[in-house]
């Protein structure tokens, strides 16, 4: 009944609870729908927020998609997968960037070391670590504040019981000196604490918001400034059928390639199996989206990839500097150039992405493009080396 209400309230554009408590009392499809019951605002978002209703969502879907599938509303053969951007109801500009964070924490990385070792030659504190190069710990840098403190201790102690003035103002002079060192130092603590607290958050996104920290920045559909400008969002996949939404799910990542895999297999995990056909456009075209469906899930990936529609152009296919559009010789494995020199292959390859991915390539190599006329068509100008 809490459901039924929420949701009908939902597709009035209605989303207060107080609002919705009020049309239990206006609205005859309401009173209908809760059966004369009139449940309070609080009891209607304590329903809201209660970690139960996703598992009562989830069983709904289940028993939905079993529902249409017995009246043949809908197939099991083929998914239809997309996605959008909504956009987060945090600030749009208090940020936080990987990059930012990386440049800054390497920056103070360098002045702390830099910073230690003078105080190690000055012989103001002892030496904390053998391995110069590495970067100062978060439980180094406190280990230097508290012989920094121990330093300024004796020298108030120092202080306190020498007679001679000239040499207590030397003293102090060396003591506020010491103590803008352990200043430095407190703040590069702060900062190291603060850096890994921020990666911490952040995982393996490059940017959240300082409101809402699992939102990520990205170029939203609506963009009214038309200046491309990111906002804080989530990125929403849907499964349908027919039109029916089957299954959902909510990430951080704005691109469509990486929320592939991991919403098949929830897919997969709340119906137990998956269609024989996934369809969705090209921006989930992609070698390990592809590799994922074919060996993983053992079903048949319906996806362009990316080029689709260039490839079907005249200008693409005209190109005779296109090494798509270069002939080539099953026989002896070779690519012949538009000069009609031969590139044979050399090895095979691989890379990996920085997603760990690997990528495995075969490559082909002119043996001499020193005197070709179409060298500088075909290669960057100040190239010395073969086509590849």
């Amino acid at each position: 009944m809490m459901l039924k209400i929420i949701l009908y309230a939902y597709t009035q554009s209605v989303f207060s609870g107080r609002k919705i408590e009020k049309l239990l009392n206006d609205r005859i499809r309401m009173t209908w729908l809760s059966q004369n019951q009139t449940p309070s605002y609080k009891a209607i978002n304590r329903f809201r927020v209660n970690a139960k209703v996703d598992a009562l969502l989830e069983s709904l879907f289940i028993q939905f998609h079993s529902q249409c599938l017995k009246q043949n509303l809908i197939d099991d053969k083929t998914i239809f997968i997309d996605g959008t951007k909504l956009e987060a109801n945090a600030n749009r500009y208090t940020f936080v960037w990987k990059k930012s964070i990386q440049n800054y924490e390497s920056k103070m990385n360098e002045d702390s070391k830099a910073l230690y070792h003078e105080l190690v030659k000055d012989k103001i504190i002892p030496k904390i670590k053998e391995d110069n190069d590495h970067e100062l710990t978060q439980k180094e840098i406190d280990l230097i504040g508290t012989h920094l403190d121990k330093e300024i201790e004796d020298l108030n102690h120092y202080i306190e019981h020498e007679k001679s003035t000239r040499l207590r103002k030397q003293t102090r002079q060396k003591r506020t000196e010491i103590k803008r060192y352990k200043k430095k130092f407190a703040a590069y603590s702060e900062r190291k604490y603060k850096y890994k607290t921020q990666k911490a958050i952040l995982q393996d996104r490059n940017s959240y918001s300082k409101t809402d920290h699992d939102a990520t920045f990205m170029r939203m559909k609506e963009n009214h400034m038309k200046n491309g400008q990111l906002k804080p969002g989530y990125h929403l996949q849907i499964a349908t059928n027919s039109q029916f939404v089957l299954s959902y799910d909510v990430y951080q990542n704005p691109t469509d390639t990486r929320t592939m895999i991991p919403f098949l297999t929830l897919i997969k995990g709340t119906y137990g199996h998956l269609p024989e056909y996934i369809v969705a456009d090209a921006g989930y075209g992609s070698e390990p989206n592809y590799m994922a469906i074919i060996n993983e899930f053992n079903r048949t990936p319906l996806i362009t990839y990316g080029m689709f529609i260039k490839d079907k152009t005249n200008k693409y296919k005209s190109d005779i500097f296109n090494t798509h559009n270069w002939e080539y010789d099953e026989i002896n494995d070779e690519f012949i150039c538009p000069n009609h020199k031969r590139l044979g292959f050399k090895r095979y390859a691989y890379r990996h992405d920085k997603y760990g991915f690997r990528r495995d390539f075969k490559l082909y190599e002119c043996d001499d493009c020193s005197e070709c006329p179409l060298k500088n068509h075909c290669m960057k100008s100040n190239s010395k080396s073969n086509k590849k």
